[in-house]
């Protein structure tokens, strides 16, 4: 039995110093802990940049107290830490998902201080990264300090997130439930719609990729009449329950990891964390590998389901910024559509209400001032909205448009149709 030493989250952060870049362990196993303890001590420190992607949580990083002692060089933009990365005590790093672990392989942004959240070390002295292993994998392989709040709530999951206590350099036991999110709960009837449009091209066999949100979510109600379902996803929310438990996702068609589910993280509610801890048929992975475009074209019909902020009618897709208000990041879009439309029968899809709330139509012109291009007009194929689906690939720039005003809310076709006869100068 190896013997454990634990201290006080105070104590342990006592290792940050002034001009440090301290990583934080994101989406339901953000550190709310040691997060604290770190912003406490603001009056000691300053320009201490932090880095992470999706936090959740009841952590504020935005506090006017805090902005002279952190930065937030953000590499994916959340709820969270959105208002400080659009501030002057923060940015955001433009970077594909599946590349984030080379800035700390190749030393771009080496890592001074790690700040994970683990479960509980097992008799052998292995903790697991839990519920999200994605970019925290090459952040611990690299840092020269790693602490970590220990917390038996944490689901150990399978894969490549164990970590020896022995490369944990403090350990913090502190029991606090873990962030839920509920998709099911954003939903109403236009994304109800547009989950059964994408589940219309959703063959038997499939290998799913699913992004974050209400869109996926619906998509997974409409495929219980499914066969030989794979799951090869960089996210693993609730709705894949059912679809595992009635043997609809079984993973027997895939090319790697028969027979198991692969994600790099897990978002969901307390009933999906008690799901997956300790369930060999969920791998939770390295982001690196399960979004390398590589390995997701090996298996078969690929389906990759994102949405996006607004379209133009070439098919140029921001899904990242509101102009020039960075919103979100470039996450693993890009990573699947390209390995999607590579996968044999694979099928890129971006998937999207026709207009905001405030009746703003998302198909336009062209892309506002400031915005940033995630998913170029190359690599766009299958665009579904509430009225329908198209496939641009292999159309021209005139029928690309034309495609995606049928698409378009009524309520904004006549405003798009003039715009393309201005361009494209066809009645």
């Amino acid at each position: 039995m190896i013997d454990i030493k634990y201290s006080s989250a105070a104590e342990a952060l006592k290792i940050v110093k002034s001009g440090d870049r301290v990583f934080i362990h994101g989406g339901a196993a953000t550190p709310t802990c040691l997060i604290e303890a770190l912003q406490n001590r603001h009056q000691e420190l300053s320009n201490v940049e932090l880095v992470s992607i999706t936090t959740l949580g009841s952590v504020n990083f935005d506090k006017p107290e805090h902005r002279k002692s952190f930065f937030m060089n953000s590499l994916f933009v959340s709820a969270a830490t959105r208002s400080v990365a659009n501030s002057e005590s923060g940015d955001y790093v433009p970077v594909f998902l599946s590349q984030i672990p080379q800035l700390f392989n190749r030393n771009i942004l080496p890592i001074d201080v790690a700040l994970i959240q683990v479960s509980p070390p097992d008799f052998h002295g292995y903790c697991s990264l839990g519920t999200s292993v994605d970019i925290t994998k090459g952040a611990t392989s690299n840092a020269k300090h790693i602490i970590a709040q220990v917390n038996p709530l944490m689901p150990r999951t399978h894969g490549d997130g164990f970590i020896h206590v022995k490369q944990i350099n403090a350990l913090v036991k502190h029991t606090s439930t873990l962030p839920e999110v509920n998709y099911d709960l954003a939903s109403d009837d236009i994304t109800k719609k547009i989950g059964y449009n994408v589940a219309c091209l959703v063959e038997n066999g499939a290998t799913l990729q699913l992004g974050i949100g209400a869109i996926p979510d619906q998509v997974l109600k409409n495929l219980t009449t499914h066969q030989n379902l794979g799951l090869h996803t960089e996210m693993f929310s609730d709705g894949i329950m059912p679809l595992i438990e009635r043997g609809i996702i079984n993973n027997s068609q895939k090319k790697l990891n028969v027979g198991r589910s692969v994600t790099a993280f897990i978002t969901g509610t307390r009933k999906l964390y008690d799901f997956v801890d300790d369930n060999p048929a969920v791998r939770v992975m390295d982001i690196s590998y399960v979004n390398d475009t590589s390995t997701i074209r090996q298996n078969p019909k690929v389906v990759a389901i994102n949405s996006a902020i607004e379209i133009d009618l070439t098919g140029q897709v921001c899904a990242d910024s509101i102009g020039t208000y960075q919103f979100s990041g470039i996450g693993g879009q890009m990573d699947f559509m390209r390995g999607a439309s590579l996968s044999e029968g694979g099928k890129p899809i971006i998937a999207l209400p026709s207009q905001t709330h405030k009746g703003i139509s998302r198909i336009t012109p062209f892309l506002k001032e400031g915005a940033g291009v995630v998913t170029t007009r190359g690599h766009v194929h299958w665009v579904v909205t509430e009225y329908g689906m198209v496939d641009l690939f292999g159309k021209n720039l005139a029928q690309r448009a034309s495609a995606l005003i049928a698409l378009a809310h009524p309520n904004h076709r006549e405003q798009l149709e003039k715009a393309y006869f201005e361009r494209f100068k066809k009645g």
